[in-house]
């Protein structure tokens, strides 16, 4: 009996405690607190960089979607107008569309070759005035698009340069004590991971709001083609009709 009870004594002593739950929010401001410079500087690098993209990424979410209901309007007053000079003279409140710049460039230079009277004296110009007012455009909407692309790319290496520094740190603070053990080890590894982890929250949203952005300006860049094609049509039939004036436009896109 006195040895069942010493080897039982024996096998509780061999075995380690369960170590209690840990609180993993918890657990993640601790390890926050005990982070380097290091670790610190890459975080605060990451911070600034994620409230720079969310920054861009509201931005345009709001200007692009004013851009497609003005567009929305703008086309619906265009085909409903009887003449070029109504829809002239409300452009403005559709300005968020970039379809009204398309509009604005080509009217303005048909008035530059004829007064506003008449048929176009050259419907080349036309055309590259409204090509031109297109890629002025789309140069417009595409800006900070290029930091989005960048962050995305560049903020997981950042993250993971100071998860390889925290490595380092902690190997080298294992050498200088010389307790090879995975208790000693741990913390160091797991406080240098966070900085990878936060590479990818920060890149994440980014690459998803780049690509989203870029097919919606692939998309309003198609849009103010077939804008241009249908206004220089109207123009041309309009001209072409017996005694018409191509600033009249009724019945020629209905």
């Amino acid at each position: 009996m006195l040895s069942l009870i010493t080897a039982l004594l024996l096998f509780q002593d061999t075995n380690p405690v369960a170590p209690p739950p840990v609180n993993n929010g918890s657990a993640i401001v601790e390890m926050l607190q005990n982070s380097g410079p290091i670790a610190m500087t890459v975080l605060g690098v990451l911070l600034v960089a994620s409230l720079f993209s969310w920054a861009i990424i509201l931005g345009k979410w709001v200007s692009f979607r004013r851009a497609r209901a003005q567009s929305r309007r703008f086309l619906r007053a265009f085909r409903k107008a009887n003449r070029l000079q109504e829809i002239a003279t409300v452009s403005e409140q559709f300005k968020p569309s970039p379809l009204v710049n398309v509009f604005d460039e080509v009217y303005e230079t048909y008035r530059r070759q004829t007064g506003g009277f008449g048929p176009p004296r050259n419907i080349t110009s036309l055309e590259r005035a409204g090509q031109t007012a297109a890629s002025e455009s789309l140069t417009s909407m595409e800006q900070r698009l290029t930091w989005l692309a960048s962050i995305g790319a560049i903020s997981p290496f950042i993250g993971l340069f100071g998860t390889i520094m925290g490595i380092v740190d902690a190997f080298h603070g294992l050498g200088t004590e010389g307790t090879a053990t995975l208790r000693a080890v741990a913390p160091g590894v797991s406080e240098a991971l966070i900085t990878t982890a936060a590479g990818l929250l920060v890149a994440i949203p980014a690459v998803i709001a780049y690509n989203q952005f870029t097919a919606s300006c692939r998309d309003f860049a198609a849009r103010m083609d077939d804008f241009a094609r249908e206004l220089l049509n109207s123009m041309e039939e309009a001209a072409l009709g017996p005694n018409q004036d191509p600033g009249d436009i009724r019945g020629v896109h209905k």
